[in-house]
Formats: C-alpha cells, sequence, structure tokens
C-alpha cells in the first residue's frame, strides 16, 4: 500500500507548517513558539488531550481510536529543537533568526508527526491509544530524558514507542533500519595533564604536559585496536589539546577533550576504565600525573527485535520491500530517543530524503517531499498496531 490518499492531500499543509518552523527556529528547551503552535494544532485537531509543560516545552496529544481507546497504547515522537548554526541554504524560507537553523530536520520530524495526528483524529481507524510526543532538547539537552523524569510513560500508560529520523543521502522514500544497537552511546572525556613549568629553552628542567598529553593520545588509540573485542565498535577521538599561552614555555598543564562511541554498555564501560588508565600510566612515564574525568551522554540506542521487524514491516506497506533496508550497518552518532527505547520497547528507523547537504550543515534543508513517507509511516504503525474490529 503507498502513501495514504488523505495524507498526499495533506501535503502542501504540512509543508506550509515546516516551513514555517524553519524560518523561526529554537534552541533545546527555549521552545516557546514551536510547542505553542504545536499544542494549537493539536487541539484544532481534535485530539481528545493535549498536555503541555511536560519535559519543560514538551508536547503531548492523546487520540482514542474507535473503541473509546481502551487497549493497547502506543507512542510516536518527534524532536522539536533546532541548532545553533548560521544557516546558508539560500532558500526563500530560510531561517530568520541570526544564528539558528533547523539543520537536523526536526522541524520536518516535527510537521511529519502533526500530519499524522491531524489524519488519526479525523480516521480514528484503529482501537486503542495514540500518544503523539512532541520532544524539545534533542540536540544536547536529553529532552526525552527529561520528559520520561516528568513522568511520560506512565502518566500516558505508553506500552510501546516509535521515532523516525530524516537521513540525506538515502533514496528518496526510503527506510533503513536494524534491531540491536542502530546509534551509539555519545560520552565525553576530559584529561587533566600536570607537569612541571619552565623556559622551553630548559626542557630538562621541565616536565612537559605537551608531549605527555601527545603519547597519550597516541596510546589511546590503541584501546579500540588492542583492547576491545574486534568484532565490537568503539571510537575515542582527541578533538581537543589545550596548554601553554607564549611560544617560549613549557606549561605547567594540558587538557585534551574529546568523545567515545559506543555500541554496548559493556564496551562503554571497558573504555572508561581504559581510558584513565592508559593515561594515568603513561603520565606516570614521563614523571607526570593524568587524571581523566569521563562523562556519560546519550545511551546506546536499541530497537527491540519484534518492533523491529513490525516497523519494517509498515515501511514497505508505505515504500515497498525492495525500499526498506532491515539490517543497516549502525551509526556512532547519538540519539536521546534511546531513553525512550530503554524505558519501554519501540524503534527507530531513517527516513531516505534524497541527495542534498548532510545533517548539521549550514546548508541543509528538509526535503518537504519525503514527508507524506513519514506521515503514512507513522499513521500505519498506528493502524497495523492496533487494528480496529
Amino acid at each position: 500500500m503507498p502513501v495514504i490518499n488523505r495524507v498526499a492531500a495533506l501535503a502542501d499543509e504540512i509543508t506550509a507548517w515546516r516551513r514555517d518552523f524553519h524560518q523561526h527556529p529554537e534552541l533545546l528547551f527555549a521552545l516557546d513558539r514551536t510547542s505553542g503552535l504545536v499544542a494549537e494544532r493539536l487541539r484544532a485537531f481534535g485530539c481528545d488531550e493535549v498536555v503541555t509543560g511536560l519535559g519543560k516545552t514538551g508536547v503531548v496529544g492523546v487520540i482514542r481510536g474507535r473503541n473509546g481507546g481502551s487497549g493497547k497504547v502506543v507512542g510516536l515522537r518527534a524532536d522539536m529543537d533546532a541548532l545553533p548554526i548560521e544557516e546558508t541554504s539560500g532558500v526563500p524560507h530560510r531561517s530568520t533568526v541570526p544564528g539558528k537553523m533547523h539543520a537536523c530536520g526536526h522541524d520536518g520530524h516535527t510537521a511529519m508527526l502533526l500530519g499524522a495526528a491531524k489524519y488519526l483524529a479525523e480516521t480514528r481507524n484503529f482501537d486503542g491509544t495514540a500518544v503523539v510526543i512532541f520532544q524539545p532538547a534533542e540536540e544536547g539537552g536529553g529532552g526525552a530524558d527529561v520528559m520520561l523524569k516528568d513522568g511520560l510513560m506512565e502518566r500516558f500508560g505508553i506500552q510501546e514507542v516509535y521515532g523516525l529520523h530524516n537521513k540525506p543521502g538515502m533514496p528518496l522514500g526510503s527506510f533503513a533500519i536494524r534491531p540491536g544497537a542502530i546509534m551509539a552511546a555519545a560520552d565525553r572525556i576530559t584529561i587533566m595533564v600536570r607537569g612541571k613549568g619552565g623556559h622551553a629553552a630548559a626542557p630538562h628542567d621541565c616536565i612537559d604536559p605537551v608531549l605527555v598529553a601527545s603519547h597519550i593520545v597516541t596510546a589511546l588509540q590503541s584501546i579500540v585496536s588492542r583492547t576491545v573485542d574486534p568484532v565490537q565498535s568503539a571510537v575515542i577521538s582527541i578533538t581537543q589539546i589545550k596548554a601553554g599561552d607564549a611560544f617560549n614555555v613549557i606549561p605547567e598543564t594540558a587538557i585534551l577533550n574529546g568523545t567515545v562511541r559506543t555500541l554496548s554498555e559493556s564496551v562503554r564501560d571497558l573504555c572508561e576504565a581504559r581510558i584513565s588508565q592508559v593515561a594515568s600510566n603513561v603520565a606516570a612515564a614521563f614523571g607526570a600525573t593524568a587524571s581523566a574525568d569521563y562523562g556519560r551522554g546519550y545511551p546506546v540506542t536499541v530497537n527491540d527485535a519484534e518492533r523491529t521487524s513490525f516497523m519494517a514491516d509498515v515501511a514497505a506497506e508505505v515504500s515497498g520491500e525492495g525500499a526498506v533496508e532491515r539490517a543497516v550497518a549502525p551509526m556512532m552518532g547519538a540519539e536521546d530517543f534511546s531513553y525512550m527505547l530503554n524505558a519501554r520497547p519501540g524503534a527507530y528507523i531513517f527516513l531516505g530524503t534524497g541527495p542534498g547537504a548532510g545533517l548539521h550543515h549550514p546548508a541543509y534543508d528538509f526535503n518537504d517531499q519525503a514527508a507524506p513517507y513519514g506521515v503514512s509511516l507513522f499513521a500505519r504503525m498506528i493502524e497495523r498496531a492496533m487494528p480496529a474490529a
């Protein structure tokens, strides 16, 4: 079954919503305009309940099926926040806010879930309850976790939860998913190296923390190549080295900053332990000291196997079996929908938007032609998960 006819008829309206969001980007939890418009539209669609302020600026809509909503409860999630990037796309609907833009397509995600909510509120061709979740602060603020701590799952009785993300470079209207880990955990590391400063012309009287830091950077790469099981995955990237203020002074300290990406909790634990050991022991070999601060960020995004198969089947109804990759390689980027998947079984899928600038690029713009596929997927997920008697 292709894109739903009613959804295709809504395409222009969904595009208008999306481009309005694109012109007025907001960051993290400061989503007063965006969440206000989302709540206003959900009420206009006739949702049975609209709740605001969950997770600070999150919005939740409840749509009950033909049986009054008894039985199963399924959640659908979209993120709403933009990024602190100056837009260079040049499109007529480009950002009107200096230094802010929708460079990750959350404007498209929000518009697609609004389209699905409008369709579901009109048709109600299901038995059970659909809960549409509009989440703030995916871009570093952990908005999903904040909504969960506000009682999202318990308050609405959500039993399963699903989400999607647009993917430039994948064929338009195609889908990609996998069971198990689909996106990585994202952690931050800071390593403080302490040596002995002095004149750069007399290094023998000093303990050079820049030299020590350089050896630590090299040694850290041995964790992935020689400590992590070769069939597992990990990335350790040192992205900043900060030391000194003068060309002729060996500084007292050097600071290393970076990120660690892993696809399992066991490898995550291993990397945390080994980074501290490697840094301190390498430093000790030079007579210096090093301490590692390991900050855990978003956890691994793990798809439930049964729900992944179900979501892939529905995607095949929308776009055809040939347009669905059911075993896509995991990606080392991170996603805070992982918190929701830790709380309830569900799945996360990628939607192809065709050629164009990549995510987080200043010239990025969500391809509105992809929206009917995403809306149809969301809508069919509800109708297939809770078919009307």
